[in-house]
């Protein structure tokens, strides 16, 4: 394993190592390989150098996988004047590598070094943030589910772990080394995993994860980022590598745990929440521009660096929105990532945004219009094509067959829907059907009849049998995979049996449904599998668009559900909010006719309206704040 050094190794940081190994000196440098170039960014004296010159780095998060490519630019402007010098993204691998049997991609929306080019264009730095890990509230934390379905100690020195991260790293990091600083491009530091304090403590992992950066070309400046606690920075924190935190309040008692114990580095924020996400079935969070503007003033005094996140949330499209675990129960994650940042989900600059630039210092014009164009609102017949079972059995997919239902991950799929179907004989009478372990929802049929929905709250049905075999179906759909904790990984699916009264249901179909990856002729195949008897399943509606622009989709009177715009899933969306609209990007549409297809899971509405601003849903202030 090759080290790099810490910034700035002066005589004042190196006259007290003695003789001690450097994994067990909490102030050691670590010594770069011979020849390697200086790094942008270094510190002395607890102040943030870039080439030598003092520097704050005032930096904005936004991620390319949560932003049509179409719009990167705009949006990286849009960071620009808010008086931002460099962009901090995620790197999520799910993203990259949804398969194992096929290589990472790095075309299209996954071309994240035309990301990072593109922000150097614009005259800003980047940070990277590889992970593997990220959190990000993206489905798995950016994990593979691949990787997960493993029995594999996940974020640690494990190696069946390891190898796994080190043959993506040997995809990645190569591409992000060559676009570093030193190299003539904007990449002025990379991150070391990801808060991992919060998680766990094996340091060697951490060092394995830091000497996999730098054997793979990475010589800009290395930090950890985690919470300003003892635990956590006892947990994610390495010797001769630059400790930073992550915050939503507090900023002078996080300056003063880092200056106790890193009493010559810098302070930075590597993350300031300015805003929070929202979980389906709870409020809108939002914070006010003063409490912002107040914590980041905080922040950069006396020479403090910041990484406002999010300065642009984006959305997370398709089925990547994540999910949290309260107490066992499931927290997913709504589709809009907008996270009440300065810049919307849209691209609309708030009055945070504007609040924010004061406080940062821009004295530039604004260069980027406040809002983009929508298209003007309109209410559009919704046609009911199919039912649920019927449009979904329609696109082909291959049928396992066992004993027991097949979870998701036996059967490669990372997000969507499992139909598993059963031919179990029912005594007379009545009895009882318990699914006694969903991960999230299942919709349960017996011989057609919708008997009801299992999850969280009921998984038990009665059913009545006439001694005769029975036709059960159940459609289990994932709601998130967890992005954060102890419940990473953690399978998804029919994952425990089904019984009738005491016995066991054996013998089973599951066929898998991967939405995410259909395309827009497997929706069209859907559509065209009516007509529909029932409240549920697949619609379209026709909008017409003279020249695209930006518009929000709304689905009044539909319950819970998906829309894909000519194809391209957009998200989901559940009448429980606060989630109302659907942001369809204007790159989405065509000019002419553009198809809209909805799956609804409960009772469709007879409309889709096109409204021309986003409705988040009641609001609720929420700042996040550490002891």
């Amino acid at each position: 394993m090759i080290e790099l050094p810490a910034p700035d190794a002066s005589p004042d940081r190196t006259t007290s190592t003695a003789d001690a190994p450097a994994h067990a000196r909490a102030d050691a440098p670590v010594h770069a390989p011979a020849g390697a170039p200086a790094s942008a960014l270094t510190w002395r004296g607890r102040r943030l150098h870039r080439h030598g010159v003092p520097h704050r780095m005032l930096a904005g998060g936004a991620h390319y996988f949560r932003v049509h490519p179409g719009l990167w630019r705009d949006r990286i402007r849009r960071l620009a004047d808010l008086g931002l010098n460099t962009v901090d993204t995620y790197v999520a691998w799910n993203f990259h590598q949804p398969r194992e049997d096929a290589p990472p991609c790095f075309d299209g929306w996954r071309d994240v070094e035309r990301f990072i080019r593109m922000v150097g264009e614009e005259g800003l730095d980047v940070v990277v943030r590889p992970g593997p890990y990220i959190c990000a509230e993206w489905s798995n934390g950016g994990l593979p589910s691949w990787l997960t379905a493993r029995d594999v100690a996940l974020r640690s020195s494990d190696p069946a772990f390891t190898a796994a991260v080190g043959r993506w790293f040997d995809e990645l990091i190569p591409r992000i080394a060559a676009l570093q600083a030193a190299e003539g491009g904007p990449v002025v530091a990379v991150q070391v995993e990801n808060e991992f304090g919060s998680y766990g403590d094996d340091q060697a992992y951490l060092r394995w994860n830091r000497g996999a950066l730098t054997s793979r070309g990475i010589t800009e400046l290395l930090f950890t980022a985690d919470g300003p606690t003892d635990l956590m920075q006892d947990g994610g924190t390495l010797p001769g590598t630059l400790a930073a935190v992550t915050l939503g309040s507090k900023p002078d008692a996080a300056r003063r745990l880092l200056a106790a114990r890193r009493p010559d580095e810098p302070f930075v924020v590597a993350e300031f929440w300015n805003g929070w996400f929202d979980h389906w079935g709870e409020r809108h969070h939002v914070r006010g521009a003063d409490s912002a503007v107040r914590v980041i003033e905080g922040i950069i005094a006396d020479g403090g660096s910041v990484s406002v996140y999010m300065a642009h949330g984006g959305t997370n499209f398709g089925l990547w929105a994540g999910a949290n675990e309260e107490d066992g129960r499931l927290q997913p994650t709504v589709t809009s990532y907008d996270s009440d940042a300065p810049v919307a989900e849209d691209g609309t600059l708030t009055p945070k945004f504007f609040a924010l630039r004061e406080a940062l210092g821009a004295r530039g014009p604004v260069r980027v219009p406040e809002r983009m164009p929508t298209l003007p609102p309109a209410r559009v017949p919704l046609a009911h094509r199919a039912d649920l079972l019927a449009g979904l059995g329609a696109v082909p997919a291959p049928t396992s067959t066992g004993p027991r239902p097949a979870s998701f991950e036996r059967l490669g799929l990372d997000a969507g829907m499992v139909l598993h179907t059963a031919h179990p004989r029912i005594p007379e009478g009545e009895h009882r059907l318990v699914l006694t372990d969903v991960r999230d929802r299942a919709l349960v049929f017996c011989d057609g009849t919708f008997l009801g929905e299992a999850g969280p709250d009921r998984r038990e049905f009665p059913v009545r049998g006439a001694g005769a075999v029975v036709r059960l179906e159940v459609l289990v759909e994932s709601l998130g995979r967890v992005n954060y904790g102890p419940g990473l990984g953690r399978h998804k699916g029919l994952i425990g049996p089904v019984l009738v009264d005491r016995r066991m249901v054996q013998g089973w179909d599951s066929t898998p449904i991967a939405l995410q990856e259909w395309t827009e002729a497997e929706t069209a195949r859907a559509l065209d599998a009516g007509p529909p008897a029932t409240r549920s399943g697949f619609a379209v509606a026709t909008v017409r668009a003279d020249t695209p622009a930006d518009t929000f989709l709304a689905l009044p009177g539909s319950g819970r559900g998906l829309v894909w715009v000519n194809g391209f899933l957009l998200g989901r969306y559940w009448e429980v909010g606060p989630q109302v609209t659907l942001y369809c990007p204007a790159p989405l549409l065509r000019a002419g006719e553009n198809t809209v297809t909805v799956l609804e899971l409960e009772r469709l509405g007879t409309v889709l309206e096109l409204r021309d601003r986003a409705e988040l849903g009641p609001v609720e202030e929420y700042v996040e704040e550490f002891g």
